[in-house]
């Protein structure tokens, strides 16, 4: 993209990638290689053996001692002026670096590239080839070169950080990481247009890669129509996880969009962690070989984790594990804040391989609530989460249930937080965001619907949480309860041993009165549901056809009282185009043919009342008090008589005004008995 590139760089001093440095005591013609050991091709003998792991060097010692402050150190310090032998095992950049670092010391010159500059930079700072021992020295050299070359070309930056991976913490210390990080950052916020550009990523099949003396002499709108903004998504998920954690932090100081960070963090899960893939969406292999760029940079790496998720055929090494579960708490960590950065379902699948690798609580947590913020995008077949805690049931129903309360919690969150604007906006805003997530938890309604019916099956799955997670969502989530009785009728299904009071709690989390008619009628026909909610079901259904008929009978009304009306509006069609005709023609078929279905429904109607009143019949007959025995009916009449007799005579016998009152009878036993 930038126009500097490293392959460029022959033929220069050190601006143009050569270092040669004339002032050397050693005449020789270069280095000769036999085997694992290296000479200096000339006719002094060495007097210095430098041991790197299992290569060694023949060297001279006035050319180091004069540039290295670390091998002046060591020879002296030691006070032995013999010593012939020094082991380097921890030189950062290997034996290849300090092949280099020899070469300059004996006037060499030396090619720089993006690939080697990094570890150059780090070994002359360990041996501390300094200003002070010599002008021009191999430090202030590679940093130059780092300053004025790299961190001003695109493709140069990324492969100096990629190849900083196997240099810490010296590439930290010397803040190479950073700069190239931020240098990345720079040029992936700048706006393409204009720019004489070239990136290393994978264009789709249909545009092909610009090269550089195409791209020349071409036009801005030219180049803003070949520049996707995804340009360099493919260049940075070549990086190690922290490396590329350290681009996207500094990418976002400078502003880029959140969608395209998420997006970005999309492309790098799924090259890394193939387990995130759905099915049909890519292999493995693809996913390995898209890590290779164009140029000899790449071509080397073949990047990717193999994820090996439940039912495969191996399993997940340990290291191999430990480095997905840094990748993907490294993800969630710097996932952007707002809502719709990133998809549910990545999110979903993110969690499932959160879960399966055993990632810090803490971040599964954080990872949870950020599912259940847009909860209402989710699909079935991403809340299906196998259970990897050794629990009994086959799939995680206590994770559905954290996340359909963070997502409650976020609604109740969004519903009850002020707005800032006017008065009217305000009214109109809560009402757009009253219908918003109404709208949500009908969505979120039918995926808890789907996911019931689906777990219903695990003959593992308890009462109880099918219960709590049924009655979680509150009565207006749901304006029709088929597909929750559609999950009862599953449940039941696979769990044929509950016991009569079981069912009776199992069916209080459905309303009988939201069901539809063919619900209702299955559910008439259902042996599993217990005999009470068959009658509530029975019962709600003749209130709905009793509607129904009401309904009915006013719209005939309705339409008698307007009948001049219609037959004005058949005037006004007749003198209408032919297509008009022909659209109220199949209008009038629709009207018949719902005609028809409502007296189907009315004979239907007579039909449950007759069987309505023969079931009232049976339970008046059931519930009929049984009659008293003879004995105590004879003993009534007989009492009643007594009383009546007596009276009588009361009433027939004459007596004075200021006679004597009668005295009272005693109490007879017989009146006690009845």
């Amino acid at each position: 993209m930038w126009e500097s590139e490293s392959e460029s760089v022959s033929g220069r001093d050190y601006g143009n990638g050569v270092l040669n440095n004339t002032k050397h005591g050693v005449k020789t013609d270069g280095f000769e290689q036999k085997g694992q050991s290296w000479y200096v091709a000339t006719d002094i003998p060495s007097d210095l053996l430098v041991q790197i792991g299992d290569v060694s060097f023949h060297l001279h010692k006035y050319p180091l001692l004069s540039r290295s402050g670390k091998m002046n150190r060591i020879i002296y310090e030691t006070r032995d002026e013999e010593l012939s032998r020094i082991a380097l095992n921890d030189l950062p950049g290997g034996w290849e670096a300090f092949e280099l670092a020899a070469k300059f010391c004996y006037g060499i010159a030396v090619d720089l590239t993006a690939t080697n500059i990094s570890g150059l930079r780090c070994a002359a700072e360990y041996l501390e080839m300094t200003e002070d021992l010599e002008e021009g020295n191999l430090i202030f050299k590679t940093e130059a070169f780092l300053s004025y070359v790299v961190l001003s070309s695109w493709r140069d930056s990324i492969l100096v950080l990629k190849s900083c991976e196997r240099l810490s913490p010296w590439a930290e210390n010397l803040q190479i990481v950073r700069r190239c990080s931020e240098s990345i950052a720079w040029k992936a916020c700048a706006n393409p247009k204009g720019i004489k550009w070239q990136y290393t990523g994978r264009l789709p099949a249909s545009v092909s890669s610009p090269k550089w003396n195409e791209m020349k002499d071409s036009s801005p709108s030219r180049n803003q129509q070949l520049v996707p903004p995804d340009w360099w998504f493919e260049d940075v998920s070549i990086l190690r996880i922290d490396h590329f954690v350290r681009v996207i932090t500094a990418i976002k100081v400078k502003g880029m969009r959140h969608e395209l960070i998420g997006a970005v963090l999309m492309h790098y899960a799924t090259k890394w962690i193939p387990g995130l893939i759905k099915e049909g969406s890519g292999s493995l292999d693809d996913c390995s070989n898209s890590s290779t760029s164009n140029g000899s940079s790449s071509s080397s790496w073949k990047g990717g984790l193999h994820m090996i998720v439940s039912g495969s055929r191996e399993e997940v090494p340990t290291i191999q594990a430990k480095d997905q579960r840094m990748i993907i708490e490294s993800l969630i960590s710097i996932i952007p804040q707002q809502k719709d950065s990133v998809s549910c379902s990545f999110l979903l699948r993110l969690l499932r391989m959160a879960n399966l690798l055993k990632v810090a609580p803490a971040l599964v947590t954080e990872l949870e609530k950020r599912v259940g913020m847009q909860f209402e995008q989710a699909t079935l077949a991403d809340l299906l989460i196998p259970s990897y805690n050794k629990s009994e049931t086959l799939y995680d129903v206590d994770l559905v249930q954290r996340l359909l309360e963070h997502f409650l919690v976020q609604e109740q969150t969004e519903s009850s937080s002020p707005s800032r604007s006017s008065f009217s906006d305000k009214h109109m805003h809560d009402a757009n965001q009253r219908g918003a997530n109404l709208n949500a938890k009908m969505r979120v309604a039918k995926l808890v619907d789907s996911y019931l019916t689906e777990v219903s099956r695990d003959r593992n799955l308890s009462l109880t949480k099918f219960q709590v997670l049924a009655e979680a969502l509150p009565e207006s989530a749901r304006t029709c309860d088929d597909g929750l009785y559609r999950a009862i009728d599953s449940y039941l299904k696979a769990h044929p041993t509950l016991s009569e009071h079981e069912r009776k709690r199992l069916c209080r989390v459905m309303d009988c009165q939201k069901l539809s008619i063919d619900a209702c009628m299955h559910a008439a026909q259902n042996e599993r549901l217990p005999l009470r909610v068959v009658v509530q079901v029975l019962f709600s259904e003749q209130v709905k056809i009793s509607n129904a008929i009401s309904s009915s009978s006013l719209k005939d009304a309705g339409e008698s009282h307007y009948q001049p009306l219609v037959s004005n509006r058949k005037t006004l069609l007749e003198a209408t185009p032919q297509s008009f005709q022909e659209g109220w023609t199949t209008a009038k078929k629709d009207i018949n043919t719902l005609k028809f279905e409502l007296d189907t429904v009315k004979a239907k109607y007579v039909q449950l009342q007759n069987d309505m009143e023969n079931l009232q019949k049976q339970f008046d007959k059931i519930t009929k008090p049984k009659q008293g025995s003879g004995w105590t009916a004879g003993w009534k009449k007989l009492s009643k008589l007594t009383k009546m007799t007596h009276l009588e005579s009361q009433e027939n016998s004459p007596h004075a005004p200021n006679a004597e009152p009668t005295r009272k009878t005693p109490r007879r036993w017989r009146n006690s008995i009845s």
